[in-house]
């Protein structure tokens, strides 16, 4: 059952909602950009969580500073790479080991961040990781990244430009392409469902 909970980020306290799966692997989401009306509350944010909860998998998914519930305010993905830490922590807390991140546009550049900056994670799944707009040739090796996913009609996740990246992140990964579907999935999140759990 979801549980609406309270974690500390820096002085700042966000909003987050964690269900607990069974044993102890679990996954921390992040959400779109906050200055587009990015929240937790996105529909393929909720995807994610329900395809990690089937598989009795422990969620968190939270609202970065400024958000919704959550104090402070936007931060040039500095603080928000903070509150994603902030988050392992919590779940680490909760008795839970084995943290996957899982990041959608704006949340995948995040994530992507933190661990570049030493933030351990069992495994990194990214949907629509934004290369259009935010830079990620930076990311020299991202050896827990095992999945991305983009739509064919992505113009800002575009698969032709992530194609060309992610060797040089991780040449292991799973890259789906799902045909037909632009950054926000309308139309296709059954599809993303089914990828996401065929691939996890």
């Amino acid at each position: 059952m979801e549980e609406n909970i309270q974690f500390e980020s820096e002085k700042y306290t966000l909003e987050g909602v964690f269900e607990r799966g069974k044993g102890d692997r679990g996954a921390v989401i992040t959400h779109p950009h906050p200055q587009y009306g990015g929240d937790m509350n996105n529909y393929v944010i909720k995807t994610i969580a329900d395809v990690y909860k089937q598989k009795n998998i422990s969620i968190l998914k939270f609202n970065f500073r400024g958000v919704g519930k959550s104090q402070g305010s936007y931060d040039n993905g500095t603080g928000e790479q903070k509150d994603v830490i902030s988050a392992v922590s919590y779940l680490l807390k909760r008795g839970v080991r084995e943290i996957d991140l899982a990041g959608y546009s704006f949340g995948a550049w995040i994530n992507a961040q933190a661990v570049n900056n030493g933030l351990q994670a069992h495994k990194m799944i990214m949907i629509s990781p934004p290369v259009v707009y935010f830079d990620f040739t930076g990311f020299s090796s991202i050896n827990n990244l095992k999945l991305i996913i983009t739509g064919s009609e992505d113009d800002i996740a575009q698969p032709d430009i992530i194609k060309k990246m992610f060797p040089q992140w991780n040449q292991n990964i799973c890259f789906k392409i799902i045909e037909g579907a632009d950054h926000f999935y309308g139309g296709y999140l059954k599809q993303l469902e089914a990828v996401l759990s065929s691939c996890l």
